[in-house]
């Protein structure tokens, strides 16, 4: 396996858990943000390729992050985000970042404690938020810091519902050494058809700190201007907070967490009416947007 194309997995945008540049996003804005979705996919097929040596892997990321910035030779998996990125006048930054995440994951597979965890998710899901309100041209100092907690969630959350999965398929292991010992489990708990009650004490308990993050990131919507874009978010926010929820009273290893697509779009498009209605009292709500665009 010689390239990065090679190493796709074949996953698109409509195989996530959560949306990805859905329709609600305006259409001049949803080209770019596929662009980033489809470089960073090929980025994470890398990192997760098990007919990979980390060496490889490494060697394929630094490649792709080198056709991006045009340090190296073109690669058509970076082509489409680089000329969005051009044409934006934005950076590489939050591309970049991301493909230090699967760099960790090229030879990291266990995580000793929470921080450490959020340190790796601040590389492998917080760009994906920056990099959206970015397109948008929202304001980072208003935006970023709830934005980085719901992103850390929604991250924790797919560790949460693939923990079974990647310790079995790749041997990585996300959720935390200190919260298995605190709860008495073990590691090779995850390799089982299910959870044992300390393992399933150990996903209620991070599930509950994803909560919290979700909490924190509650008010994102209403501090965004672009009410496509705060309609997006509100979906996936709810969204995050129906899985969190499912994963306190699921077993990951033997139920599905995952509700129908019909459920979903009815939780995602509950939450995008109850935003748009709220959208004209926002400024009285958040004091901070009444210099804002209207």
């Amino acid at each position: 396996m010689t390239t990065v194309t090679e190493a796709r997995s074949g996953k698109g945008h409509r195989d996530e858990n959560f949306p990805v540049a859905s329709h609600l996003i305006h259409p001049r804005h949803r080209g770019p943000i596929l662009d980033f979705y489809y470089y960073v996919r090929a980025g994470d097929d890398v990192a997760d390729n098990a007919g990979l040596s980390p060496e490889r892997k490494i060697a394929l990321l630094d490649g792709l992050a080198d056709a991006l910035t045009a340090k190296g030779p073109d690669d058509p998996e970076a082509a489409p985000l680089r000329r969005s990125l051009a044409e934006r006048g934005l950076p590489p930054r939050h591309a970049l970042e991301l493909l230090d995440a699967f760099r960790m994951d090229a030879h990291k597979t266990r995580y000793e404690t929470w921080d450490e965890l959020a340190h790796y998710c601040r590389y492998s899901a917080v760009p994906v938020g920056r990099f959206v309100l970015d397109v948008h041209g929202e304001d980072p100092g208003r935006t970023w810091p709830t934005s980085d907690a719901i992103c850390t969630a929604l991250q924790v959350i797919n560790h949460l519902q693939d923990c079974g999965k990647d310790y079995r398929n790749v041997d990585r292991v996300y959720l935390p050494r200190e919260t298995l010992e605190k709860h008495g489990a073990r590691i090779e708990d995850l390799g089982a058809e299910r959870a044992t009650p300390a393992l399933r004490a150990v996903i209620k308990d991070l599930a509950q700190r994803c909560l919290d993050l979700l909490d924190e990131g509650r008010p994102l919507p209403d501090l965004i201007d672009d009410t496509r874009l705060s309609l997006e978010i509100a979906a996936i926010h709810r969204l995050a907070v129906l899985l969190a929820r499912g994963l306190l009273v699921r077993d990951p290893l033997s139920e599905k967490v995952h509700h129908g697509k019909a459920a979903f779009a009815l939780t995602a498009l509950g939450a995008a009416a109850t935003t748009l209605a709220r959208r004209p009292f926002r400024r009285h709500l958040h004091p901070a947007l009444r210099g804002a665009r209207p």
